[in-house]
């Protein structure tokens, strides 16, 4: 039989060669997913039930392993191997999905959101979409919105109940220009350490404080070298699921469908494991005799806050923030 060039390359144009290989030795097609959180965070139980869903989907064609912990390196390397394709799939923060998409980092201004099903509900409309069309655009499959919490503050110095509490405390925030502007409007001194370091550099004086969700903190066992927990909710970050585009093309289009449905019931797992994990831990964290749990106004840090929204009005994609900023939850 001849066959033309022309039509090789139609026939295998949904699949990759070693996807090929791999059908034809009647071996599941193995992906991995990286994330840089403990597999007993919300992040990493989301990353798990993904990866069960998708063999469960695939009835075991693709097989996906999960890296937690910055095993793969940190979420900036993840992001580099997700778009070079050595990487399938990662669960990502704000900081790193806003090196590629600048316009992610404004749904972590201060105060955007009240809670964590106002956020998800913006997220999941045309303000996610739209989002979501810029990382796309950028050379990756966006799976959806998975939820890093609204955050929290802590320290070991004193507790925070108002702006000025936080002047001159060393601060540990991610890669994040919107929650660094956020610290430094308030007098903190904020410091970028990677997530897998936090532990130590809170344990060794390196800094005074970070922040994050509840359920990260514990996690991550922070609370065991913070004594103030000051419940700031100052910003909520969304975490997004994103897949190689190079990955994407190794799949049919019947497990495309099962990757995608995989990615949407292990979403709205995870959202619910966070909304759980915050709402249980906030009571033990209470009860914790190392641990001093302290609510704040929040009216005078909203204030406090308000120039780096107008800084933000000034940056190329101010046309979205002012949208944000109407739209405040």
């Amino acid at each position: 039989m001849h066959v033309t060039r022309r039509g090789l390359m139609l026939g295998t144009a949904a699949l990759s060669l070693p996807a090929l290989h791999a059908r034809a030795q009647g071996r599941a097609i193995r992906m991995t997913i990286a994330h840089n959180s403990a597999p007993s965070s919300p992040k990493g139980m989301g990353a798990t039930k993904f990866a069960e869903l998708v063999s469960a989907n695939t009835r075991g064609r693709v097989e996906v392993h999960v890296a937690p912990s910055e095993q793969l390196g940190n979420e900036n390397t993840n992001m580099a191997a997700i778009r070079t394709g050595t990487l399938e799939f990662g669960s990502l923060g704000q900081g790193a999905l806003l090196s590629v998409a600048p316009e992610v980092a404004a749904i972590g201004l201060p105060f955007l959101f009240s809670s964590m099903p106002a956020a998800w509900q913006a997220l999941d409309g045309p303000v996610g979409r739209n989002l979501a069309q810029r990382l796309e655009s950028r050379g990756m499959v966006f799976l959806g919105w998975w939820c890093n919490g609204i955050r929290q503050l802590t320290n070991n110095r004193r507790p925070v109940n108002r702006p000025e509490d936080l002047r001159g405390l060393k601060i540990r925030t991610p890669l994040d220009p919107a929650t660094v502007d956020m610290f430094a409007a308030m007098g903190a001194v904020p410091q970028q350490i990677n997530w897998g370091e936090v532990y130590l550099a809170l344990q060794t004086g390196v800094v005074d404080g970070q922040e994050n969700p509840l359920a990260n903190i514990h996690a991550a066992k922070l609370h065991e070298v913070q004594r103030y927990v000051s419940l700031t909710s100052h910003k909520y970050e969304p975490t997004g699921l994103i897949m190689s585009t190079m990955a994407w093309r190794r799949l049919n289009d019947d497990e495309r469908g099962a990757v995608r449905a995989a990615a949407a019931e292990a979403g709205t797992y995870q959202r619910n494991v966070m909304r759980e994990s915050e709402e249980r831990l906030l009571g033990e964290f209470r009860r914790m005799p190392n641990i001093q749990v302290n609510e704040v106004e929040l009216e005078p840090f909203r204030r406090a806050t308000e120039s780096v929204w107008d800084a933000w009005e000034q940056k190329p994609f101010g046309d979205f923030v002012k949208l944000l900023r109407a739209a405040r939850a």
